[in-house]
């Protein structure tokens, strides 16, 4: 099993970034799939998921309009779309796959958790500065 992030950058106020995540070596369709970023000092959070199976998703109300997040089941990718970046974004983002697609908890519930998720990837760096 492999989760492979990428497109993290230095980008400035206001800016914006595509993160990527590869995955292989299970059945990705069936996973659903999420974003966590974690900041120096501060505990994971979760950013967004997206569902395997009707692809609905889950936005943290500190990313809500300005992140979006697909996937695109042929290619074993999923994205995180990142506009309006702001100073309190900065942030290792790691992508993670959940096999019992927890991510329609948190829909109902307003918020991910990271013990739902099997597999993780290496995260990828996003800093926001002027």
């Amino acid at each position: 099993v492999q989760l492979v992030e990428s497109g993290g950058a230095l980008v400035q106020p206001g800016g914006s970034l595509r993160l990527s995540c590869a995955a292989s070596g299970f059945p990705f369709d069936d996973f659903a799939l999420g974003w966590f970023r974690q900041a120096p000092g501060k505990e994971r959070e979760g950013v967004s998921c997206i569902s395997s199976s009707d692809g609905s998703t889950y936005y943290a109300d500190s990313v809500k309009g300005r992140f979006t997040i697909s996937r695109d089941n042929d290619k074993n990718t999923m994205y995180l779309q990142m506009n309006s970046l702001k100073p309190e974004d900065p942030a290792v983002y790691y992508c993670a796959a959940d096999p019992l697609n927890y991510c329609y908890t948190a829909q109902a519930t307003g918020s991910m958790s990271s013990a739902d998720y099997d597999y993780w990837g290496q995260g990828t760096h996003v800093a926001v500065s002027s």
